[in-house]
C-alpha cells in the first residue's frame, strides 16, 4: 500500500484520543485516528465501560472547542458539592463529613458527570460529522519511524501513514511511547477498583460523595435518573483480592455489602449495571514528547481515580497541544513545539501524580491511630477558609 499523509496521527480511540481527534479536526487539521478495538457505544453489552467521567470546569472549554459540549450537555449531571465522609471508626458510619461547595469559588458547578460509554457514542458521532477526521476503529499502530521533518507510522492493516505529529493516546502500555523509547515510572498499590452504576431511594442532590474507611475510597458520583430512580456511578477501591471477591459475588450479596460500605447514606443501593474491575497504579512518563511525538492521557500519566483528576489531566494535555498548534501551525510537530509542550505540562503532572499518590495512601490506612490522623487532617484543612478555597481551585486545575 502507498503511504497516506495527514497532519496528525492519533494512536488510541479512547475518550482522550477521540476528544483530541475532534478538537484538532475542528481546528482544521487533517487527522487520522486509529485504535485496534472498535469503541463500545451501548450501555448494556459485554465490554462496555461502566465507569463515568467527571468533566471539571476547564474541560468544558476543550469540549466546546471540539464541538462536543452541545452533544454532551443534555446527558450531564452537574456536580455542585464534593462531599468527603470519614467512616474510619469501629463501625461503618459517618463520623466526620465535610462539604466543598463550588459556590465558594465559582458560579458554575465543579463539573459535570457523564457515563464513559455515552461519551464514546457522542464522540464517535461528532467525528463522523468532521470531513477533516478519518477515524479507523479496528486498526492499530505497529511501528514508528521518525526524522526531523515527519513521522512514519506502520498500521496493523499493512498501510503506512506519514504525519507531522503523532499523538500517543494509546494507554498505560502505550505502543507508540515504547516505540519512541520513552520510559515510565510506575507505582503499584495492590488495589483494584470496581466500577458500576446504582440506583437509590434518597436523591444525590448533585453531590459527589467520597466515603473513606480502609483500603481505598468508595465514591458515588451523580448520574441522571435511571428507570425513574436517582442514580450514581460508583468507584470502589480496595485491596486487590477483596475487590476481586466482591466482583464475583452474587447480586444480592454484593448489594448488601456495597450498601454497608456506603454507610447507607442514600438508602439501600441497587445494582443497575454490570461490574467492571481494573488494577490501580500510578505512572508517569519520563518525558511527554520525543521526535515528532507527543504523549497525552494514560500514555503520559496514570493516577488512581481520586478527585476526578485522570481524564481532566488528559484534556489539559490536549488543550495545551492545541494552543501550541494553532498559535503556529507551521511548527506543528517541530522540536520547538514539542519541547514547549513538555515544559508546559510536566511540572503540573508531577505535582498531581504526587498529590493523588499521597491521598490514595491515606485512604488505604487500616490502623485506628492513622485513621484518626486522617480525619483530624481533613477537619483542619477544611477549617482554614483560604486553604480550602485554594485546594478546590487546584483540584479544578484553575490555579
Amino acid at each position: 500500500m502507498s503511504d497516506q499523509t495527514c497532519d496528525i496521527l492519533i494512536s488510541g480511540g479512547g475518550i482522550a484520543g477521540l476528544t483530541a481527534a475532534a478538537a484538532f479536526g475542528t481546528a482544521g487539521f487533517r487527522v487520522i485516528c486509529v485504535d485496534p478495538a472498535s469503541p463500545i457505544t451501548d450501555r448494556d453489552v459485554d465490554g462496555s465501560d461502566m465507569r463515568s467521567t467527571a468533566m471539571l470546569q476547564p474541560a468544558r472549554a476543550v469540549l466546546e472547542a471540539a464541538g462536543l459540549w452541545d452533544r454532551l450537555a443534555p446527558h450531564a449531571a452537574p456536580l455542585q458539592v464534593m462531599r468527603i465522609v470519614d467512616a474510619g471508626g469501629e463501625v461503618a458510619e459517618p463520623r466526620l463529613t465535610r462539604d466543598f461547595n463550588a459556590a465558594d469559588i465559582s458560579d458554575l458547578p465543579f463539573g459535570w458527570n457523564l457515563p464513559n460509554w455515552l461519551l464514546r457514542r457522542e464522540m464517535v458521532a461528532r467525528l463522523g460529522d468532521l470531513p477533516t477526521v478519518d477515524f479507523r476503529p479496528g486498526t492499530g499502530t505497529r511501528s514508528l519511524f521518525t526524522r526531523e521533518a515527519e513521522a512514519r507510522v506502520g498500521l496493523s492493516d499493512g498501510s503506512r501513514v506519514s504525519a507531522r505529529l503523532v499523538i500517543a493516546a494509546d494507554g498505560r502500555a502505550s505502543p507508540m511511547r515504547q516505540a519512541a523509547g520513552i520510559g515510565v515510572q510506575t507505582r503499584r498499590y495492590g488495589q483494584k477498583a470496581l466500577a458500576f452504576a446504582v440506583t437509590h431511594p434518597i436523591p444525590h442532590d448533585n453531590i459527589s460523595t467520597e466515603v473513606h474507611r480502609t483500603g481505598g475510597p468508595f465514591t458515588l458520583v451523580p448520574l441522571p435518573d435511571h428507570d425513574g430512580l436517582p442514580s450514581s456511578a460508583v468507584v470502589w477501591m480496595d485491596d486487590g483480592p477483596k475487590a476481586q471477591a466482591r466482583h464475583d459475588l452474587d447480586v444480592a450479596a454484593f448489594e448488601a455489602e456495597m450498601s454497608e460500605r456506603s454507610c447507607h447514606l442514600f438508602g439501600p443501593l441497587t445494582l443497575a449495571s454490570r461490574r467492571t474491575i481494573w488494577p490501580i497504579i500510578s505512572q508517569k512518563a519520563d518525558r511527554l514528547s520525543g521526535e515528532r511525538i507527543a504523549l497525552i492521557a494514560e500514555a503520559a500519566h496514570v493516577v488512581p481515580p481520586i478527585g476526578a483528576q485522570g481524564l481532566n489531566m488528559s484534556l489539559a494535555d490536549t488543550a495545551t497541544l492545541l494552543d501550541l498548534a494553532t498559535a503556529q501551525p507551521e511548527d506543528l510537530g517541530s522540536r520547538t513545539m514539542l519541547d514547549a509542550y513538555h515544559r508546559a505540562r510536566h511540572s503540573d503532572i508531577a505535582l498531581r501524580v504526587r498529590g493523588i499518590d499521597m491521598l490514595n495512601r491515606a485512604s488505604q490506612v487500616r490502623a485506628p491511630l492513622l485513621r484518626d490522623a486522617r480525619a483530624t487532617a481533613l477537619s483542619a484543612l477544611y477549617a482554614m477558609g483560604p486553604v480550602r478555597k485554594t485546594l478546590m481551585q487546584m483540584g479544578l486545575g484553575v490555579k
